[in-house]
């Protein structure tokens, strides 16, 4: 069976974005659930969830995602950016630079190998 690129995205890259997105409002910005779960538009379970590690446990974000996902709060924060529209942002920047595959995949002497995780088609985004 082969699976789209954009069902890649929102069964675990999206839900990963949410995670540390969640993580970084609660932890560096010290925000409630309850205002975490208004900005995403989530409940204050799933953010819950997300934080305690929950959900999407199993799923790597590469360091640079992890670092645009911060700075994507940082705007919000700072009322310069909207949730959704910086998760777009910091999904075309995993695009652009191949972030997604080093999520799942294992590299071995400088090679990606399958993902351990997820089966990802090799799909020139």
């Amino acid at each position: 069976m082969h699976t789209l690129p954009q069902e890649i995205e929102v069964w675990y890259i999206i839900p990963a974005i949410r995670r540390e997105m969640s993580m970084c409002f609660s932890k560096e910005h010290k925000i409630s659930y309850d205002n975490i779960a208004l900005m995403m538009g989530l409940t204050k379970a799933a953010i819950s969830q997300y934080i305690a590690g929950k959900r999407v446990e199993k799923i790597r974000m590469h360091p640079k995602a992890i670092e645009e996902v911060k700075n994507s709060c940082n705007r919000v924060v700072k009322n310069k950016g909207n949730v959704t529209k910086e998760i777009l942002k910091v999904l075309e920047i995993i695009k652009k630079k191949k972030l997604h595959c080093e999520m799942c995949g294992e590299m071995i002497d400088g090679v990606l190998h399958d993902c351990k995780e997820v089966k990802i088609p090799e799909v020139v985004i």
